[in-house]
Order: C-alpha cells, then sequence, then structure tokens
C-alpha cells in the first residue's frame, strides 16, 4: 500500500476506504456482549477521527504504537450522528514512511519562531519587575519546547506548536480588553495568560511533531498544581514578593473555574477572572473553526463533543 489513501476530511458515511493515519490513542475495551475491542482515535492533517476494532484483544492491541502511521482499511459509520471508522484491516506503515510522518500532523497556522517573539514582546509590557522576573525565569527554561508542544493531547490545539499558538491569541485578546475596561492590571493579566498553561510541558511529553503523552506527573498532579509548583520555585530564585508570587498562584489555580475540571478555587480577583474567560473564549472559538474548516457553508458539523455534542452551523453569509 502506498502512502496515500482518503484523508479523514473527505470521510463519507458508507464507504470503506483505504487511508493511512497517526494513530493518537488506543484502548482495550469490552462490549455491552463482554466481548473485546479496541477504542482508538486517528488523525492526519485534516482532522481526527474515533475508531473501533471489534473482536480485537490483546493480540491486536499489542501491534498498535501510538504516535506512529498505520495504514488501515475500514469502512465508515454513522454512530449517534458521529462519523467513526471501523477497522477491518490495521498494520503499522514501513519505517521509511514512518519518517514522513510530518506530512500528517497538523500544526499552528503561525511559525513559532514569530509566535515566541510576540510573547517576550508582552512580556516586556509588564511594569513590575518582580512579576516579569518570574515570567521569564519560567519562559527560559520552557522556550524550546514551547516551539513545538500542544496544548493538549486531544482537545482544543491539540496540534504542533498550539500551546504558544493558544497563548498568543490570549494575550491579544487581553490586550483588546485592557483597553475597553478602566483598571485593569495588565502586569498581572498578560503573566497570568503566559504562565497559566506553561506547566503543560511536563504535564504531557511531547515530541517535535506535537504529538504527547501524559507524564506520571502530569497523571498524578496535573498542569495546575505543577504550575504552581514552577511558579514557587521561579518566585523564589528571583526574589519576588510573597504577594506576587500569591497573585499568580492564584491566577493558575482557578482558570479552569470549577473542581470538576480541576480548579479548588473560583477567581477571587478581576485579572483572575479575565483569564478564565479568555482561556475559555480562545479554546472555543478554537473548537468552533475546527469543526467547520472543512465543510461547506449552509451545512453542520459532526457533534463537537467539547462544546455539548452541538452539531455547528457554518453560515452562508
Amino acid at each position: 500500500m502506498k502512502l496515500e489513501g482518503t484523508r479523514i476530511s473527505e470521510l463519507k458515511a458508507g464507504e470503506t476506504i483505504n487511508g493511512i493515519y497517526i494513530l493518537k490513542d488506543a484502548e482495550i475495551r469490552v462490549s455491552s456482549n463482554k466481548k473485546t475491542y479496541i477504542d482508538m482515535i486517528l488523525s492526519d492533517n485534516t482532522g481526527e477521527i474515533p475508531a473501533k476494532w471489534w473482536d480485537a484483544g490483546e493480540e491486536q492491541f499489542a501491534t498498535l504504537t501510538p504516535n506512529k502511521l498505520f495504514y488501515v482499511n475500514a469502512r465508515v459509520d454513522q454512530w449517534r450522528e458521529v462519523l467513526q471508522l471501523n477497522i477491518g484491516k490495521m498494520r503499522i506503515a514501513e519505517e521509511e514512511y514512518q519518517k514522513r510522518i510530518s506530512e500528517f500532523v497538523r500544526s499552528a497556522p503561525r511559525k513559532p519562531e514569530e509566535m515566541l517573539e510576540e510573547v517576550y514582546a508582552y512580556t516586556a509590557k509588564i511594569r513590575s519587575s518582580e512579576i516579569r522576573n518570574i515570567v521569564m525565569a519560567i519562559l527560559d527554561r520552557k522556550e524550546e519546547k514551547l516551539k513545538y508542544w500542544p496544548a493538549a493531547k486531544l482537545l482544543h490545539h491539540s496540534i504542533r506548536s498550539g500551546l504558544l499558538y493558544h497563548m498568543v491569541r490570549m494575550l491579544k485578546s487581553a490586550e483588546a480588553l485592557s483597553g475597553v475596561y478602566d483598571g485593569i492590571n495588565t502586569d498581572l493579566l498578560f503573566a497570568g495568560v503566559i504562565i497559566h498553561d506553561m506547566a503543560k510541558i511536563g504535564e504531557l511529553d511531547a515530541n517535535q511533531l506535537g504529538m504527547a503523552e501524559y507524564t506520571k506527573e502530569g497523571r498524578l498532579l496535573g498542569h495546575i498544581i505543577m504550575g504552581v509548583e514552577e511558579i514557587e520555585k521561579a518566585g523564589r530564585e528571583t526574589g519576588a514578593s510573597r504577594e506576587a508570587i500569591l497573585l499568580l498562584k492564584h491566577m493558575v489555580v482557578s482558570h479552569h473555574y470549577e473542581a470538576d475540571y480541576g480548579s479548588p478555587k473560583k477567581p477571587m480577583f478581576l485579572e483572575a477572572e479575565l483569564l478564565h474567560h479568555i482561556d475559555m473564549i480562545d479554546a472555543r472559538v478554537y473548537d468552533y473553526q475546527n469543526a467547520t474548516r472543512d465543510i461547506e457553508p449552509g451545512s453542520f458539523s459532526e457533534p463537537v463533543w467539547s462544546l455539548d455534542k452541538r452539531n455547528i452551523y457554518k453560515p452562508m453569509l
């Protein structure tokens, strides 16, 4: 089989397809009739799709290596309005083709070097030296990985340089809001935007293609707790006041807003509140744009899990 096939954005229900995709995730599960099957997420540079390998077990699972290219023969089914692949055959691509895996990876639409330069420009706008020094200390340790790190394994901005892309768009939103409302402390807001997800470099282990797996620390602690630890360390190293350290910690701790999403505290000052909403806006904008990227105007997307399983409409105007 050649290194070509049906792209994910071109899949249509009822077809039997041959494709080559990246295996992003795989788990053995047990169906309602007590038989094992493998639940997967497959992706290429046009999107991702769930897949089921029915009646497959440990023997087949042992052949699956995440973040590798696989040849796939499958039927395209539709279940609860969502397209998914019903795997017929699946095998790993030859090593000579694995070297071309970058052709199948989605990346942020801007060059990472340009985005990183923009982050440093916003850092220079932080007037408080103690807040700026904390941000710079964290950036200094993370700079190289930030160029290619995703913001998530499977959710919003789970693409190469996705974390940096998320950060830059949030900084622009933060600056725009500070021009609308008086009294916003942009030192805190810009700093909060830059560091709120920085511990995802550590929560996730990613390669230079932006393909990630959770680390042990990420599974046991998560980026919020890890971020608090990083702020404490940077604050001690730079001699920052306890107030500055505490405020930045609170922004990280509260940016998910709800305990169910990992935040033990809700925001208790304005800039922390704004950080949460700016974060949510950028994540939702990404999900809307991603859902409608490859559909025709006047049509609906597949249900989007992160948007309460809504079918997103692409306006004709």
